[in-house]
């Protein structure tokens, strides 16, 4: 299973020699066509791929001198030059690498999957903070989604002869003796005809292969030159301009991670992330993460200052730039950041990694957990410090992705409360500032059993509740709820240090009422037949009309029984498609106010005139709840019948 199917073998005709080719294996061959048609979605891989093996081909050189003392490594001669040429329809990658051996270009590339940097990598372990790229060997196999045929020339370290293996696919391959100068390996490749579907022009292209370049290959960490077209005057003239090729380094090489936190200022971070285009603001705060233990990565973290405008839409994409010693993996690998924290850009580059074999999608295993992990932790300690000590810059942030924090609490059944609840912020009645719901519950009286809340659009709306009157009255903090979500998030808490939500329009307060008036049973049960007719009057509008105990200035007010307060029931049903959920309404009249009088007086004389004031107190109630009127023309007409 898996023997070469032909042998290398060359013979003479008319005096010229021919080479036979030899086939790949078996699986080989399969996983050729594969990798070909589907394995990588972005055909500009190839240039990661090739560009990495070449770096691995200059790190064994390294190593070697390791080990070596008759091996001078002097770091300006080893360099990639990536060299295309329009004419010919070539890309020429070069190296000044270890190059390959006859056996090694047989070994290594007529059998795919297999890689000498595997084996080197287990010989010689990490030295100098150096590594291997490649752990596989099929990324070279990337060349042929955009050429016809690939050409290798290398001359190995120590030998004298050099060969040229050539391959036009997955119908196999020729070695031979060629002439090479150099140490080193070049990597031609005839780049194929443009498609209906496919531009691979692009691929001959002088800023495209820049942009390439950087985007993938920017931190190798050795030079990667190409001659770039420039333009100056002529000689002798001052107006007529020629081009010239300039040499260039296009790639950084050291990464901002990698350099000692001490070295770099915040501008360092701030240029780092404008260059990466995180956003067109600067970042509120950056993280330099450097670990080294089970799981080694560096990572820089950016919280940005404002809220992308895609933020909350379906074409915002979280997740983080994924590096695997210095090769960008992924663009935006998600599963390295918690959707509550979807805001936070950056990237991570870590060698301990499991690729799979196209290097494009990472394989989820233990590693990228724990790294995961450890930054949403770190994240989390990043922001309570913020909190703590810059006060400012957290309400700054808090305004921006607040909201998100909560939906983080809500969505997943309150399963992040323990994580994300000391960052939640809340505007209170006493301070007239947002304050956290540690802060609340420190200053909270002896006596008071819960932690207070109000809904409504705006602290404006908020703060003339009739419904919040009892709880200011016994001198109790509110907190404002005026995000949509927050309700949402409150009934999933629960609770904060042992302490329960409890709304201002709930029907139970737990406020004990020593005032509380003890009327006489004549009385109970003349208001409760009043109720009762009320109740009647608004059949299907609300569950209970009753006298309230909240109210103390205004004469009506809704309240709710159940889970489902009046706000959700507003959130609700403003989504498409609702299914017209309602709250238990409970109508609340204040006894002591003087509308209750004409209200008894209307049940004992005119119940027609009990209906007219019924129902505009209902839509008066309403109105404060920001609920819309059913019928306005015939509020507005039971408002003029009472003014005549």
């Amino acid at each position: 299973m898996g023997r070469v199917l032909t042998i290398h073998m060359t013979f003479s005709m008319g005096g010229e020699v021919y080479m036979a080719k030899k086939q790949f294996k078996t699986e080989s061959k399969k996983l050729l066509d594969l990798m070909i048609n589907s394995i990588y979605t972005h055909r500009e891989i190839f240039l990661r791929e090739l560009i990495s093996n070449a770096s691995d081909a200059i790190d064994k050189i390294y190593y070697k001198a390791l080990t070596d003392e008759s091996i001078s490594f002097d770091k300006d001669n080893y360099y990639i030059k990536v060299v295309p040429d329009k004419g010919s329809r070539t890309l020429r990658i070069s190296d000044t690498g270890i190059g390959m051996t006859k056996e090694e270009l047989d070994d290594n590339l007529g059998v795919i999957a297999k890689s000498g940097s595997l084996a080197f990598k287990k010989e010689i372990e990490s030295m100098d903070g150096h590594d291997i790229i490649g752990q596989f060997g099929v990324g070279f196999y990337s060349a042929f989604m955009v050429s016809d045929t690939v050409t290798v020339i290398s001359k190995a370290y120590g030998s004298d002869d050099a060969y040229k293996w050539q391959s036009s696919g997955a119908d196999g391959y020729t070695i031979e003796l060629c002439e090479k100068d150099t140490v080193g390996t070049d990597i031609i490749l005839k780049i194929k005809e443009n498609t209906e579907d496919e531009k691979y022009d692009e691929y001959l292209e002088e800023y495209r292969l820049k942009a390439i370049i950087k985007k993938y290959s920017d931190f190798i960490r050795y030079p990667i030159k190409m001659d770039i077209t420039r333009r100056r005057l002529k000689e002798g003239s001052d107006k007529e301009y020629e081009d010239y090729k300039e040499e260039q380094i296009i790639n950084s090489m050291v990464p901002i991670w990698k350099r000692n936190k001490n070295e770099l200022a915040k501008e360092d971070y701030d240029n780092f992330y404008s260059e990466k285009h995180y956003g067109f603001d600067k970042p509120l705060k950056h993280i330099h993460i450097s670990v080294d233990g089970a799981v080694s990565y560096n990572a820089i973290l950016f919280i940005p200052e404002k809220m992308p405008f895609d933020f909350y839409t379906k074409e915002y994409e979280k997740g983080l730039e994924l590096y695997s010693k210095g090769v960008m993996i992924m663009n935006k690998c998600p599963d390295l950041l918690p959707d509550y924290f979807s805001f936070v850009k950056g990237l991570v580059d870590s060698e301990d990694l499991s690729l799979n074999i196209s290097r494009e999608i990472l394989q989820h295993d233990r590693q990228l957990k724990l790294i995961a992990k450890n930054i949403k932790n770190k994240i989390k300690s990043e922001l309570e410090n913020l909190l703590k000590t810059e006060r400012d810059k957290y309400e700054e942030f808090y305004k921006a992705f607040g909201r998100q924090l909560k939906y983080g609490i809500y969505s997943e059944f309150g399963s992040n409360k323990e994580t994300l609840q000391d960052l939640l912020m809340f505007y209170s009645s006493k301070e007239k500032k947002m304050v956290t719901l540690d802060e609340y519950v420190s200053r909270m009286p002896e006596e008071q059993k819960y932690i207070y809340y109000a809904t409504g659009e705006s602290n404006e709306r908020i703060e003339k509740l009739p419904q919040a009157e009892l709880v200011s009255d016994k001198g109790y903090e509110i907190l404002y709820f005026t995000d949509d979500v927050d309700e949402f998030s409150i009934k999933m808490m629960m609770s904060y240090k042992d302490k329960e939500f409890r709304s201002v329009s709930g029907s139970d307060l737990g406020i004990e009422l020593e005032d509380k008036k003890n009327l006489s049973d004549t009385e109970e049960k003349d208001n409760k037949e009043l109720f009762e007719h009320m109740k009647s009057i608004l059949s299907g509008k609300v569950k209970d009309v009753r006298a309230s105990v909240r109210l103390k200035n205004h004469p009506v007010c809704l309240s709710n029984e159940g889970e489902l307060s009046i706000e959700m029931e507003k959130v609700l049903n403003s989504m498409p498609n609702s299914p017209g959920i309602k709250a238990e309404k409970v109508l609340e009249i204040n006894t002591d106010h003087e509308v209750f009088k004409s209200l008894k007086e209307a049940y004992e004389k005119d119940k027609d005139k009990l209906n007219l004031y019924t129902n505009l107190l209902y839509n008066q109630a309403l109105l404060i709840e920001g609920l819309p009127i059913s019928d306005p023309v015939e509020f507005t007409n039971s408002i003029c019948k009472i003014m005549v």
